[in-house]
């Protein structure tokens, strides 16, 4: 089974108007929050020409796909109205489409932004709920032949931190990644456009997300895997380190994800992660 332990080589993602094919290590997702309230300050960008800056420099660093984000979704954050995520994130989506051909993945919950930003040139939709919390969005993935993310997540952003619990966080994050991509497939969706994401940091303890971590490569069932642990909390938990101090943490994460095969990691600091990755494939190509 591809993305295990064994055999880490990572899947392609296919988006419609392009693929993303990772070659041996895992491709990076710079992360633009268009909010003014996201956890890490420094990532967040709701001007649109402080967003292209940001752009600019992602993509100077080598990001392959950036991930728009309109909508905070740290623990205990409160929803946005949907006129205002997409006044946030529509005019950033057209600005930087006249500039770069980069594929773009937009962080939405919501069917009526995905499609308004899908026909402002979205590659991909980056779905936080897998679907649940919006019933048009899988459907419209599916007509769109755009690509799509299915996250894990137990609860809702303003309260997944309250107290979550698991029999099994491996064999849950696993069954629920399967179940929502079949119902995707089920709704016309095809296979090959559809990555799965742990969801670290979302209703989890710090030791589910590490345990999260260490297994990686037992919970995506043969689809693409994407990785989002960039600066999370629960890297504070383990070094006492604060968000801005997390970039170390950060790249542990990503180690754990090119030793497990996963396709994409997620980050904010992406010229680092991007050299991290370099030597990291280079000392395992000679390995």
């Amino acid at each position: 089974m591809k993305n295990s332990s064994t055999d880490p080589h990572p899947l392609a993602w296919d988006l419609g108007r392009t693929v993303l094919r990772p070659a041996g290590r895992p491709l990076v997702m710079g992360i633009l929050n268009l909010t003014p309230d996201s956890f890490h300050a420094p990532s967040r960008v709701p001007a649109v020409e402080s967003a292209l800056v940001a752009a600019r420099g992602m993509i100077g660093a080598g990001a392959d796909i950036l991930d728009l984000g309109a909508e905070s979704s740290r623990p205990g954050a409160e929803p946005v109205d949907p006129a205002a995520e997409q006044d946030r994130l529509l005019p950033v989506l057209e600005a930087l489409r006249r500039e770069t051909d980069i594929p773009v993945s937009v962080d939405t919950v919501r069917a009526t932004t995905a499609r308004a930003a899908l026909a402002a040139g979205a590659d991909a939709i980056n779905d936080i709920s897998a679907g649940l919390q919006d019933a048009d969005m899988l459907p419209l993935a599916a007509s769109a032949g755009c690509g799509l993310a299915l996250m894990h997540m137990q609860g809702v952003p303003r309260n997944m931190q309250d107290n979550p619990a698991y029999d099994d966080v491996v064999g849950a994050v696993r069954e629920f990644l399967a179940q929502r991509a079949q119902v995707a497939i089920d709704l016309g969706v095809q296979r090959r456009r559809i990555i799965v994401d742990p969801g670290i940091g979302f209703g989890k303890t710090p030791q589910h997300n590490l345990t999260l971590l260490a297994r990686l490569g037992e919970l995506a069932e043969g689809l693409p895997l994407l990785l989002g642990a960039s600066r999370k909390r629960f890297i504070g938990d383990v070094t006492g380190a604060e968000a801005p101090d997390r970039l170390p943490g950060s790249l542990a994460a990503v180690a754990a994800a090119h030793s497990s095969g996963a396709a994409v990691v997620r980050v904010h600091d992406v010229a680092a992660t991007v050299q991290f990755l370099q030597v990291l494939q280079a000392v395992s190509d000679r390995a």
